[in-house]
């Protein structure tokens, strides 16, 4: 029998002590010394935790217009630096119409807007009218954007709820999955992802007639908003700070109304603005509103240059603890909608787990005592390296922080079958080479050379398809193609190495060896 390198005992010894660290805190309370990162449980799935599963909807329409409709701040500050005259900036879905007042203007109006609206064709529909549609690149891009900014700001709202192992990905072109494991107020969920927290500040006309505006003259540049409670109020239409402004906000009392409200924190860009627009309006009153309805219209008493502000109103404290998470997470690029809806008790978790459980018990049970009639001493090494890959698989998928779930639970399961698949292989090779008249010390040797190859083209090109599957599928295929890879690997580790160190150990010391218990 070939020698058995010591280090490769040491190697079996480590791996063996970090799957039992790594495995621990899955089975038992761990103390307060043990290193933090062997002290963390198995993240357990929605379908074994229970909690809510939503699809939510995108409407990345609105985030074209509002990127169109941008520009005509763009354009119209353009030509007021370079005093170009025009009659008309307008817009559309797709569009910005730009209507000269000289026609002489139109060749240097073209040349310098195309340097400022980029990603548009530019096309000239008369002498004095030039039109911006945006192009399809520009469109595909906009909307990848939007859908990726809104799954990372969901994911800071779902996080500041205190869940763990939040599932947010992408679903289609326009629609995102959210799972919230172990979360159960479905309500509060929806309405802090769902809010699109567009938070806006501006001032209010003070020379316009309420009156007159809502018997429908409305004043150039300006706007009818209404508060909570339904008063209406004459604002202008300029946004003079928006929520992109804000870093910080969190949960305050109000002094003099005694009442909850939420304070602001801006950057640096936002603490100039507000300081700019405090000083040129004192005496003058802004509006605070989010989601379209005014918050807030205070008076501004004096110069405020600390860079900080703050929104009053009817809140409750849960309100306010709410606004403040979706004002730190960020407004959501475009309105969602919420399509789909599902929550899952506990107990349908804990019935899923206990099944799951009884089916890698009963067959683990069943392929223990399989190998141990059929293989007899060989098939206890096997065993024993078995129970060893189920720890590994444990360790493995806590430390690395992945989640268990219903369809991870079968491939465990399928690992289970796999690890003895590779034992199989070389066991019938080692019989195959006493039958072949070898003796049973190079029979061992045989047998596991033999069979290696055979056993890594098995595993690798599983490993490929579990990688595969990992890479496009969704939530409950991804956990299935986790516990096959880590279970892959951990499986291969056993069966060669440390099966074939036990057989060593067994038969070393034994020159005259005439048989082998298999």
């Amino acid at each position: 029998m070939q020698k058995y390198a010591p280090w490769k005992y040491w190697l079996i010894i480590t791996v063996f002590v970090g799957a039992l660290m790594g495995a621990a805190p899955n089975i038992t309370t761990v103390p307060s010394w043990w290193p933090a990162s062997f002290s963390q449980p198995l993240n357990l799935g929605l379908d074994l935790k229970g909690g809510i599963h939503l699809v939510i909807d995108v409407d990345i329409e609105k985030v074209i217009e509002q990127q169109v409709s941008d520009n005509i701040n763009t354009i119209r500050r353009t030509l007021r630096e370079e005093k170009i005259r025009y009659k008309k900036l307008d817009s559309n879905a797709t569009q910005v119409s730009v209507i000269l007042k000289k026609a002489e203007d139109m060749r240097q109006a073209k040349r310098l807007l195309g340097q400022v609206v980029l990603g548009y064709d530019v096309e000239e529909i008369d002498e004095n009218t030039l039109v911006f549609t945006i192009a399809e690149s520009e469109t595909k891009e906009i909307k990848s954007y939007a859908i990726e900014q809104t799954i990372e700001v969901i994911r800071r709202r779902v996080d500041a709820l205190g869940t763990t192992e939040p599932v947010i990905m992408r679903q289609g072109e326009r629609r995102v999955l959210v799972q919230i494991p172990g979360y159960e107020d479905s309500a509060r969920a929806k309405a802090i992802i769902g809010q699109t927290a567009q938070l806006d500040f501006k001032l209010v006309d003070e020379k316009g007639d309420l009156d007159s505006a809502l018997a429908g003259r409305i004043p150039a540049g300006s706007m009818i908003a209404y508060f909570a409670d339904g008063r209406p109020i004459l604002l202008k239409k300029r946004t003079e700070l928006s929520g992109k402004d804000v870093t910080m906000a969190r949960i305050t009392i109000d002094s003099q109304s005694n009442q909850p409200a939420v304070s602001l924190k801006f950057n640096n860009q936002g603490g100039r603005k507000f300081d700019r627009l405090t000083k040129e309006n004192v005496k003058k009153r802004f509006a605070i509103l989010l989601e379209g309805v005014v918050q807030s219209a205070p008076v501004i008493q004096e110069r405020i240059s600390g860079g900080t502000a703050q929104i009053t109103g009817s809140f409750t404290p849960q309100d306010a603890q709410n606004l403040a998470i979706v004002l730190r997470a960020g407004a959501l690029p475009a309105p969602i909608k919420v399509v789909e809806e599902r929550s899952i008790g506990p107990s349908l978790g804990q019935d899923s787990i206990d099944q799951g459980l009884n089916s890698i018990i009963y067959g683990f049970i069943a392929v223990l005592i399989f190998m141990v009639v059929y293989y007899r001493l060989f098939g206890l090494f096997a065993n024993v390296a078995l129970a060893f890959n189920i720890v590994l698989i444990a360790a493995a998928m806590s430390m690395i922080g992945a989640t268990l779930t219903l369809p991870g639970i079968a491939g465990i399961v399928l690992t289970i079958g796999m690890a003895v698949d590779a034992n199989v292989l070389i066991f019938e090779r080692i019989r195959e080479e006493l039958h072949n008249g070898k003796t049973p010390l190079s029979a061992i040797d045989g047998g596991y050379d033999k069979a290696f190859s055979t056993i890594m083209d098995a595993n690798i090109t599983t490993l490929i398809a579990a990688i595969v599957l990992f890479q496009f599928g969704s939530g409950p295929i991804k956990g299935f193609a986790v516990t096959l890879s880590v279970g892959i690997l951990a499986s291969m580790f056993t069966a060669i190495v440390v099966t074939r160190a036990m057989t060593y150990l067994a038969y070393r010391n034994k020159k005259k060896l005439e048989s082998l218990s298999i």
